[in-house]
């Protein structure tokens, strides 16, 4: 909290390279919304993805650690008017900086009420932020799991929240081994998103117990931290910048391997979506997909965006090689 609310006053106070947003080719969409955030919001923002998933319109989505509300306010344009985005953060004066400005935003949006909203408090704790079970289409969290203690809280809590079909996608900063407990105390490591760092191999399996289908990984990007002195103090531990995405697939849907074809439209995705890094879905394009994607594809908001075919010939040897 007197990281956030107090050292750093804006991007350029980091010390390392870890929370800034890797350069990836936008949608024009997505760069015109950005266009419109208030200035002093943008300058406040930390973080080392870009979280704004496909297919949004009238979707209510929670943003985790949301900071001076730079995500919100983007997503807010992309849900429209009839849409809805909740931010939660720990550190009141970041909140205090996102709701300073609703009242500007909505005027430059032209919504006659706001679709936003910005909470003080904890990700590992919604139910004491007032925030029901089944409530949300996406939970989304931009390079700020990694600053809970305890993540297994946080992706259990986002999992309740969400509706049957609803999806997680987040980005975060990931680590090649587990850190020492020197590495996990260092105070600025902590800040800077390092020292939290959870080991990759680790969320597979906190997402498992959850009851979270398999991460699907959009993006990954190695961090340099670019400072001599906090390099000598993590050793050889790499890290990674990744955007991974993990679905809420309702229980007992017994679904098979098969054939999807993309219908096109998706604003900013109209002739090709790139789902993750082992999908991208063409206009038209017949695709094999394995049971999991069928099932994320099928109960998810996406299913009126595919013509899904399941049991199709080559199913057993999808299932085998996946």
């Amino acid at each position: 909290q007197d990281y956030y609310g107090k050292e750093l006053q804006k991007s350029e106070d980091l010390k390392t390279n870890a929370c800034t947003t890797s350069a990836r080719p936008l949608p024009q969409v997505v760069r015109d919304a950005l266009e419109r955030v208030h200035e002093e919001v943008v300058a406040r923002y930390y973080g080392c993805g870009l979280v704004i998933p496909e297919c949004l319109s009238s979707c209510w989505i929670l943003d985790l650690g949301s900071g001076s509300g730079r995500d919100c306010y983007l997503l807010s344009q992309l849900v429209g008017e009839q849409g809805h985005v909740t931010g939660i953060d720990m550190t009141e004066g970041q909140v205090e900086v996102a709701k300073k400005h609703i009242a500007y935003h909505m005027d430059k949006f032209g919504y006659q009420k706001p679709n936003v909203e910005f909470i003080h408090g904890y990700m590992e704790k919604l139910g004491d932020a007032g925030l029901a079970d089944e409530s949300y289409d996406i939970v989304i969290s931009n390079c700020v799991i990694n600053l809970a203690p305890d993540k297994r809280a946080v992706l259990q809590e986002a999992f309740r929240v969400l509706k049957p079909g609803g999806e997680m996608y987040f980005s975060d900063i990931y680590a090649s081994q587990r850190l020492s407990e020197s590495v996990q105390r260092h105070r600025v490591l902590w800040g800077e998103c390092l020292a939290g760092a959870l080991y990759w191999r680790d969320l597979y399996s906190i997402a498992e117990e959850v009851g979270f289908s398999p991460p699907c990984l959009v993006t990954a990007s190695p961090i340099t931290i670019g400072n001599k002195e906090l390099e000598s103090i993590v050793g050889d531990c790499r890290f990674v910048s990744a955007t991974f995405r993990l679905f809420k697939v309702p229980g007992g849907r017994q679904v098979r391997p098969g054939q999807v074809i993309y219908n096109g439209g998706i604003m900013g995705h109209e002739r090709e979506l790139v789902f993750d890094a082992n999908f991208t879905f063409k206009e038209g394009e017949v695709v094999d997909v394995d049971a999991e994607m069928a099932a994320i594809l099928q109960s998810s908001r996406f299913a009126e965006e595919f013509l899904i075919q399941a049991g199709r010939a080559n199913a057993t040897a999808l299932q085998s090689c996946c």
